[in-house]
């Protein structure tokens, strides 16, 4: 029997309807891994064997945030009376190449695992928004230290958005060293999620299940407030994980002294890796300038 035209529409309306269905909750889905990945990344452990090789003699200490949360970290006593504040990037953990070459030069040095990271406790990570108090934690313990005279901080990546956004807030920061910084939440999430309807809906997820609004961490914002503290800022143009403009937007926006360094030929977080005799000059220095 010929079926009339109506029912073949309907079938038609259905099949489009179950399709539209199916493909939304496929985004909805999606997005929401996508998130998960981001908000909880796998825990890498820092090893200690670099520092062991070297003779960096260092002590596991625990810091407790205001919120109530306990980092896994290690100490080492400044020679020098300055003390570093070591701060990774999003996934990783204690940059150890960092605190051996801070260590090796005298500094006291203080790194952890920021909360949801390596060995620390929480359950997800904003990106550099609470783990402002993760830093707090971290001055303070530092702070409390016998010879401990200056105090200034070194990051990586989201760690360097962090020390940038804590510097910002408590002067007791003297000195920032910000590495692969990206310039606000919201681009680096352009960046990543490059699909405007996909990257809603993650901005959607995230912001629903940390809290944070992702305009209110921007680092391009926080930077001026650090002034007249000096900044170096450091960057490779290479780099694809993060908008490769925020260093130049970083340095426009700060006040002085600042400095900025690039090179064409270095990717994320590469510099240190490909230029380790320059990046040790050049940081060192600016550190020896900071607290002659």
């Amino acid at each position: 029997m010929k079926r009339p035209l109506r029912y073949w529409l309907n079938l038609l309306l259905a099949a489009g309807l179950f399709l539209s269905i199916i493909s939304t909750g496929a985004a909805f889905g999606t997005s929401y891994y996508q998130t998960q990945l981001y908000l909880r990344p796998a825990r890498n452990i820092a090893s200690p064997i670099l520092l062991e090789k070297q003779g960096v003699e260092f002590q596991t200490v625990t810091l407790v945030t205001e919120d109530g949360l306990k980092l896994h970290a290690w100490y080492t006593p400044p020679q020098n009376g300055v003390v570093i504040l070591v701060a990774h990037g999003h996934a990783a953990s204690i940059p150890v190449d960092m605190y051996a070459l801070f260590a090796k030069h005298g500094y006291g040095v203080l790194a952890w695992d920021f909360r949801a990271h390596g060995e620390s406790e929480g359950d997800f990570t904003s990106l550099g928004y609470y783990e402002v108090r993760d830093v707090k934690a971290a001055l303070d313990y530092a702070l409390a230290q016998p010879g401990v005279e200056h105090v200034a901080g070194w990051g990586g990546s989201m760690g360097a958005v962090t020390m940038i956004r804590a510097a910002a807030r408590y002067p007791q920061i003297e000195a920032v060293v910000a590495d692969s910084a990206f310039n606000t939440l919201a681009d680096e999430i352009n960046l990543r999620v490059p699909y405007p309807g996909f990257r809603e809906l993650v901005r959607f997820w995230a912001e629903a299940q940390t809290g944070v609004n992702v305009q209110e961490v921007r680092a391009v914002d926080d930077i001026g407030r650090i002034s007249p503290r000096p900044v170096l800022i450091i960057q490779g143009m290479s780099d694809a994980a993060i908008p490769v403009e925020s260093a130049q937007q970083l340095y426009d926006t700060a006040g002085e002294p600042r400095s900025l360094w690039t090179e064409d030929k270095a990717y994320h977080l590469n510099m240190y890796a490909k230029f380790p005799e320059e990046y040790e000059r050049r940081v060192i220095e600016f550190f020896e300038t900071a607290f002659p």
